[in-house]
């Protein structure tokens, strides 16, 4: 199976696909290629479905009109803000700012100083999703990782994040959200 390494002071291995649906694989300094090829092995079912999903992104963006994603863009800065000011007084937070972005990777971010970026891609998704992000990243004001006490800020305000963050995970369709109002 063709993969990039990367080597690097970390001690556990990471995986995840590139732009080119490659494999690349984080491991500790010194760790020998025979154990990183069983953990590709071990991980054949997820990469497989990684690829995929990768797939359908592209699919999805090379379908997506400058009209469309113009108009995903306009619904995002009017839609977004107002729900951040919602779950931020219901967490008793204040964000520095909010910033509607392109990015493809990642729906949303929070700073070391509390300004969040959204990404205009979220309004392909159902509004559940969408409030999941908002509350993930106002929990970052809280909290600044992904530690226990992070998802119990999250699970406070949604309980069912989990069902929400699996939304995220599928891919939407011809670039339409089925809850467009």
């Amino acid at each position: 199976m063709q993969y990039k390494l990367l080597y690097s002071r970390r001690k556990t291995l990471s995986l995840s696909v590139d732009d080119d649906g490659i494999p690349l694989v984080k491991a500790p300094i010194g760790l020998p290629k025979a154990e990183i090829e069983r953990f590709l092995e071990h991980h054949r079912a997820w990469l497989s479905a990684a690829k995929e999903r990768q797939a359908k992104r592209r699919a999805l963006d090379t379908a997506l009109t400058e009209a469309r994603i113009a108009e995903l863009r306009a619904r995002a800065k009017r839609e977004i803000p107002p729900r951040v000011a919602h779950f931020a007084a219901i967490l008793g937070v204040q964000p520095a700012g909010i910033r509607i972005t392109s990015a493809k990777k990642r729906f949303g971010s929070c700073s070391g100083t509390d300004h969040l970026c959204f990404s205009w891609r979220l309004m392909l998704y159902p509004n559940e999703a969408v409030d999941y992000v908002v509350v993930h990243e106002l929990a970052h004001i809280r909290e600044k990782n992904h530690s226990p006490a992070f998802y119990n800020v999250v699970a406070a305000v949604l309980p069912d994040y989990k069902r929400r963050a699996a939304l995220l995970r599928d891919i939407p369709l011809q670039g339409g959200n089925p809850h467009d109002t």
